[in-house]
């Protein structure tokens, strides 16, 4: 296979292989080399060990041979000790040495000296024992220049020489072994050089040389000139991929030149039909803005309330759905909001009809309990004097009469009250659903402007404007939803309050007709006064009594008409407040005909009765005439 076709990451692996060789064949035998140091300087440490312990032996018995002679001396129990210490040092190391070595010869010497320095031993521990004794004490000291290491010196020489030699060998080895290691590195390291030198080579030549002759090709090629030729075609590794791109750049720049003098061609129709496209961009733009501004008109207008605004301008065909569907919600709004300030206006029309009459009612009421008042004053003048029974009785006659019309004609006034307040209550219902309609147009406005604002999001930059119209439109969608809700808990309260009105009104009926049955009773009791002298006393006090009664319960429809009269008074208040928050619309011509009010006749001021005076002195008692039936709230 050609080295030049071959590919660079494999040429560099080659090389790098063959660099990687020579070092690798170098450390290896630096490694041999310092292993076997490494084993020269093992042995010659226990070497040095056994010569340390060989001398030790010898060295502990010269010191025992000192402790005996010291203690045949001078019988001093301190030799002894030195002696027996000495001893067994001694003895360790000639151990320790024996377990050491792996030499036979030198096993067999250490035997010889374990012999010898028994022997000796023996001798000295003879001198040891005669010297305890006095008697023979100079027997002992004879025999000290008898007992020499001769033997103990001999063997321990032997010893020493031969482990000094094999120190001295190991020493040779290990010097051998550095100067091998130093001309492996040497020659290795110049190996490597020279390897490293002719793989750079070998690169250079393959690699770097045609790399720059591209560099080159390129450089003319980029400057404009392609007439060059492009070097290494037909070659399989990377530098033949480059010079296949080259060449391929090369006939793209000479394409260039032909596309370009076609794209000059083509610059010119397109920038025709871009000036084309720009004025259709400027008449849309301008169609844009006029449905942008009246939209903005319209949805302020109706941000101030006016329902009478409609959109009028011409728009772009593509917007014009949006102004049909504006102006449509405008006017089902105003037409809502029309029927609503309507309800209103006359539900607070009702209302102040029924707070007049309430208070009549309560007028009415009062004078009926100062009435009473007056007639049980009278019946107790009536019982205090005999002779004006028939006159006292035709007057009480008189009052029960006027008293039974009064009570029935209340009773019917309150019927037709009551059923005013049902109506009231049924308006209030409809317009609750009116309200319910308008927050269902508020949803679908706010639905709208949502849908408007996706539109306009959709429709990037240029619908920018028209999102912040939506963004507007939605807003005020939500405020008249909230401003429906409002109204609905107006409405809502009202209706409860005209329920608490109905229910006091009911039971005010109520007692009007108990009045009525008790009033009915007083006249029989009159009668019977008329009727019978005899039973006077006893008609009148029957009359006293059921006065009083009627007085207690006439006290208690005054508390009752005047609760009624509260309630009336706040369902008008109610009432102006709607009213008023419903005149921030302007609806147009209807608005105007719809906030009319109905007024309310002026009450007909009562008339008093006139007082009837005693001839016995005593206070007067009032007497109301009879207020004949109307059709109309103010005389209630």
């Amino acid at each position: 296979m050609n080295f030049n076709n071959m590919r660079i990451s494999t040429k560099l692996s080659a090389a790098f292989a063959v660099i990687l060789g020579v070092f690798t064949l170098s450390a290896v035998m630096v490694f041999v080399s310092l292993n076997t140091i490494d084993a020269a300087a093992d042995q010659n440490s226990i070497s040095n060990l056994n010569i340390q312990d060989v001398t030790a032996v010898l060295a502990h018995s010269v010191e025992q041979q000192n402790g005996a002679r010291g203690f045949a001396a001078t019988q001093n129990n301190d030799f002894l000790k030195s002696y027996g210490e000495d001893g067994v040092s001694a003895d360790k190391s000639l151990e320790a040495f024996s377990s050491r070595t792996t030499r036979p010869e030198q096993r067999e010497r250490a035997a010889r000296l374990k012999a010898a320095l028994i022997e000796w031993r023996a001798k000295n521990d003879q001198i040891v024992a005669l010297s305890r004794d006095p008697a023979t004490l100079e027997q002992a000291r004879a025999m000290i220049d008898d007992v020499r290491l001769s033997d103990v010196r001999n063997v321990q020489g032997e010893i020493l020489t031969a482990q000094r030699a094999l120190v001295a060998e190991r020493s040779a080895a290990q010097q051998k072994a550095i100067g091998e290691a130093k001309l492996t590195l040497i020659i290795g390291s110049l190996i490597a050089v020279v390897a490293a030198a002719a793989m750079a080579w070998v690169l250079s030549k393959a690699i770097a040389a045609p790399v720059g002759a591209m560099s080159r090709v390129m450089g003319r090629l980029a400057s404009g000139d392609n007439t060059v030729n492009v070097p290494a075609i037909g070659r399989k590794d990377e530098i033949g991929e480059m010079a296949q791109a080259v060449l391929a750049f090369k006939d793209a720049a000479i394409e260039k030149l032909r596309l370009e003098a076609d794209a000059t061609e083509h610059r010119a129709a397109v920038e025709a039909e871009r000036q084309v496209r720009e004025q259709e961009k400027a008449r849309d733009a301008e169609q844009d803005a006029i449905a942008i501004g009246s939209l903005a008109e319209g949805l302020g207008k109706l941000a101030r309330g006016d329902l009478t605004f409609r959109i009028t301008a011409a728009f772009a065909p593509k917007a014009e759905q949006l102004k049909t569907d504006f102006n449509a919600a405008v006017s089902t709004l105003q037409s809502t909001m029309s029927v609503i300030t309507g309800n209103t206006t006359n539900m607070r029309s009702g209302a102040g009809e029924i707070s007049q009459a309430a208070d009549d009612l309560s007028r009415r009421t009062e004078k009926q309990a100062a009435s009473l008042e007056e007639t049980a004053a009278a019946l107790d003048q009536i019982t205090a004097t005999v002779r004006k029974t028939a006159e006292g009785a035709n007057h009480a006659r008189t009052v029960v009469e006027t008293a039974r019309s009064d009570a029935e004609q209340s009773a019917v006034i309150v019927s037709r009250a009551t059923a005013a307040m049902g109506e009231i209550e049924g308006s209030s219902k409809q317009i609750g659903q009116i309200i319910g309609v308008i927050d269902e147009i508020a949803f679908q406005t706010n639905l709208l402007a949502l849908n408007a604002g996706v539109e306009a999001a959709r429709a990037g930059e240029a619908g920018r404007g028209f999102a912040v119209v939506a963004s507007e439109v939605r807003a005020l969608a939500q405020r008249s939803a909230e401003a429906a809700k409002e109204i609905k808990s107006l409405i809502t309260a009202s209706s409860a309050q005209v329920g608490q009105g109905v229910e006091l009104v009911a039971q005010t009926g109520k007692a009007l007709q108990r009045i009525a049955t008790q009033v009915a009773e007083i006249n029989g009791a009159v009668s019977e006064i008329a009727a019978s002298a005899q039973e006077q006393a006893v008609g009148l006090h029957q009359v006293n009594t059921a006065v009083n009664q009627m007085d207690q319960v006439t006290q208690q429809n005054a508390a009752m008409v005047e609760e009624s009269t509260a309630a009336s008074h706040a369902l008008a208040s109610e009432a102006v407040e709607l009213a008023r928050l419903m005149g921030q619309f302007t609806i147009g011509q209807d608005n105007d005909r719809s906030t009319v009010r109905k007024t309310a006749a002026p009450p007909r001021a009562p008339r008093p009765s006139p007082t009837r005076g005693y001839s016995s002195g005593a206070a007067t008692a009032a007497k109301y005439e009879p207020v004949g039936e109307t059709d109309s709230w103010e005389e209630f």
